[in-house]
């Protein structure tokens, strides 16, 4: 299965279009197949990104969080979405591990930019990022130290 997104009942409304917004957003992204983007370089404090056939000078400080979809990455900052041809696993390792945190299979989160959290969802802003359980033990022991608790 191919899931963009999923819902628990009793489903809302809001959550319900949400889920929506996003798969039109992916559907449209993976069936422009004449986009090739990518990472074309990176510094100490930002990369460039090839997205819509132009460069993006693109720093950290400025990424909330990064969302994978297949082979594609969402790059999320304050004021744009960025759609580039890689996995997350590779924009991973051209990032400041210091810095981006993995939190579940499908997203990256700029530590700066997490609000509050609990043991299954990560808030950025209004956005709600799953705690993949795999990453749920690191996720607490580096962003709170080791005293975390993760008991429910």
């Amino acid at each position: 299965m191919d899931a963009v997104d999923y819902l628990l009942k009793p489903i809302e409304k809001v959550r319900a279009e949400k889920a929506i917004n996003k798969a039109i957003t992916y559907k449209k992204l993976l069936t422009d197949q004449a986009q090739t983007n990518t990472i074309e370089s990176n510094a100490e404090d930002h990369l460039f990104i090839k997205a819509d056939r132009k460069y993006y000078k693109v720093y950290f400080r400025d990424i909330r969080f990064i969302e994978g979809l297949k082979d594609y990455v969402v790059i999320h900052t304050q004021n744009q979405k960025l759609f580039t041809a890689m996995n997350l696993k590779t924009i991973h390792q051209k990032i400041p591990s210091l810095l981006f945190m993995r939190v579940s299979k499908s997203y990256l989160v700029n530590r700066n930019y997490i609000e509050s959290f609990d043991n299954h969802t990560i808030y950025v802003g209004a956005v709600e990022i799953p705690l993949g359980e795999t990453y749920r033990k690191d996720f607490f022991s580096s962003y709170m130290g080791s005293t975390a608790s993760t008991d429910e």
